[in-house]
């Protein structure tokens, strides 16, 4: 009885159709973007502490880096503005005392460290060049506060220039 019963499931399988899986094929694209980027870092020029006495003859000279990072190729310019003290120009930058405006101390910025190349915010013109790479890339301001400034009252002066990077 046995026999008969697995005789009868081969038969059974033999007579059933075999059925095939079909296959079907295509293609996923797949694409990104990657877009110029670029940040600045805030930083602070400090002259430090300034001799008024001194200053009647020496210039008084400091500098700092400025940070960049854009993405891996791309071209960009960084540019300084005037500052926010009323009546200064990208040429002769101006101090005030706390903010109030009314004693200056005058101030450049420069792209060298020889001091004679103005540091501005016009593109072509007076901003410092640079390609990213992907990681930050330092860019060093020059300061410098002329003699000739002795009769400056003593207090705390003060200026924030904006950095613009154009890419």
């Amino acid at each position: 009885m046995k026999a008969l019963k697995v005789v009868t499931a081969l038969a059974l399988v033999g007579s059933v159709p075999l059925v095939h899986a079909a296959t079907s094929t295509g293609q996923l694209s797949v694409d990104a973007t990657v877009a110029a980027s670029c940040s600045v870092a805030n930083t602070t020029l400090t002259f430090g502490s300034v001799d008024p006495l001194a200053l009647a003859s020496t210039n008084k000279d400091a500098q700092a880096d400025i940070s960049v990072t854009c993405s891996n190729t791309t071209s960009y310019n960084v540019g300084l503005n005037a500052g926010l003290t009323t009546g200064a120009t990208v040429t002769t930058r101006q101090m005030d005392i706390s903010g109030a405006g009314t004693d200056k101390l005058n101030y450049s910025l420069y792209s060298d460290s020889a001091r004679s190349v103005n540091w501005g915010n016009t593109v072509g013109t007076n901003t410092v060049v640079g390609t990213g790479s992907g990681s930050a890339i330092a860019h060093t301001v020059y300061g410098r506060i002329p003699s000739g400034q002795n009769n400056v009252p003593v207090g705390t002066y003060n200026d924030t220039v904006t950095i613009t990077v154009t890419y």
